[in-house]
């Protein structure tokens, strides 16, 4: 019987909490703050999520910002000075004139078996 009347006093206390005429205004209020500062689409936790990605976009746009310039400045080059044009078509295409022969080095390492002579040219 001592559960019982420890839950009749339970019930009881909570009971007159809840006809306390405030009491319903701070539960409403407390869930009304639950649901904007968590639950909600703009929620507090959805605005500082934003405000970080916000942060990290505009590294970006630096970054790109930066990279966009020294295109610019390579184009500039480009455009003024015909050797370059020439350099990068022999550097990064292996392009050359019809008289030129291309000798391509590596520093790599051959390995040797024993009693192979290593071929360059099939490597």
């Amino acid at each position: 019987m001592k559960g019982n009347e420890t839950i009749a006093k339970v019930k009881q206390n909570i009971a007159r909490i809840w006809h306390l005429w405030y009491m319903k205004y701070v539960l409403v209020c407390v869930v009304g703050i639950l649901i904007v500062g968590f639950l909600d689409d703009n929620s507090v936790l959805s605005h500082f999520n934003m405000m970080q990605r916000k942060s990290e976009l505009r590294e970006e746009i630096e970054y790109y910002e930066s990279v966009n310039q020294k295109n610019k400045e390579r184009i500039r080059q480009l455009e003024d000075n015909p050797k370059e044009i020439e350099k990068i078509a022999r550097e990064q295409y292996f392009m050359k004139a019809d008289d030129e022969d291309i000798f391509v080095l590596s520093d790599d390492e051959v390995e040797q078996k024993e009693g192979v002579v290593p071929n360059e040219n099939a490597e």
